[in-house]
């Protein structure tokens, strides 16, 4: 994908920092466990039990959970950043493109876009949900309106899933920034009170429609990315997405860790599910066709 030199300043490179702190005490104690549990979104479960009960495990992320501690566990105690110029550019060139694509959607609905901030970070670090672990992939966080994300996790995604390219990367960050709009829309908040009235089983399926919902944002994104060349798209990028959009499926991951697929513990939808969303995102470049969510 072309974007150039685009550099966003909404960006915090924590990257050899030390983590710090963990689950005692405050922070996810002091009852921001539902709220994390629903809307920071575990995406794909913890190998065994959690994966039958994904709504549960807290500030969870991307694929963490299948990783078994898979990401980057090697934070500097020196605080210098381990950040390559790489992924560097990555980050920070797709947060400010998708800054400039939902600030001139939201403008065109007569209203303004909060931009939010992605933090980069090595193994652990501190958000107003919690704390966050690099086993847990990236997230999104309400309290804070951050996007957290270990560089590690694109080598993840390459290697452990076959998933390789900077757009499956971009896709990624694309659908927390998805969560992000959800947030500022105010569908987390409605669906989190929905939710508190269902069983687990029914609010899951409340979950894939978020999730889905997210997708769909990613490929409005993309669709809608354009400089002074056109489009930002290059030949190969949507396949790239959607071999990534695939392998993190709610039947693909279980299959893959359990042998076996439980939908009524699907919280992200199938890999058919979330192609098509991404897909109806591209195709359309329009988020009133993202009709996934309550």
């Amino acid at each position: 994908m072309r974007l150039g030199d685009r550099k966003s300043s909404n960006f915090e490179d924590r990257t050899g920092q030390r983590g710090g702190g963990g689950f005692g005490g405050g922070g996810l104690a002091a009852g921001l466990i539902p709220l994390i549990a629903r809307f920071v979104f575990n995406k794909f479960g913890i190998v065994g039990l959690l994966i039958l009960g994904l709504g549960y495990c807290a500030l969870s992320g991307g694929l963490g959970g299948l990783m078994g501690g898979g990401a980057s566990q090697s934070a500097s105690s020196s605080g210098e950043s381990t950040l390559s110029a790489e992924d560097g550019a990555l980050l920070r060139g797709t947060l400010e493109s998708t800054d400039e694509v939902w600030g001139a959607i939201f403008r065109q609905a007569g209203a303004q876009y909060q931009e939010p901030t992605l933090v980069a970070y090595s193994s652990g670090t501190q958000t107003a949900c919690g704390f966050g672990q690099a086993a847990m992939g990236p997230f999104y966080c309400p309290g804070d309106q951050k996007i957290y994300i270990d560089p590690d996790f694109f080598n993840e995604l390459s290697r452990r899933f076959d998933a390789p390219g900077d757009f499956a990367a971009r896709y990624v960050i694309a659908h927390e920034v998805g969560h992000h709009i959800q947030n500022l829309e105010g569908t987390l908040r409605n669906v989190q009170a929905q939710q508190q009235r269902m069983s687990q089983t029914q609010g899951n399926r409340l979950q894939v429609g978020v999730e889905l919902q997210a997708d769909c944002y990613a490929g409005v994104w993309a669709a809608n990315a354009r400089d002074e060349k056109g489009l930002l798209l290059e030949p190969g990028d949507l396949e790239e997405g959607m071999r990534a959009a695939e392998a993190i499926g709610d039947d693909t991951l279980q299959r893959k860790a359990q042998g076996r697929v439980v939908p009524e513990s699907f919280t992200h939808g199938t890999s058919a599910q979330r192609m098509e969303a991404l897909r109806k995102g591209l195709s359309t470049g329009n988020p009133a066709s993202c009709d996934y969510a309550g």
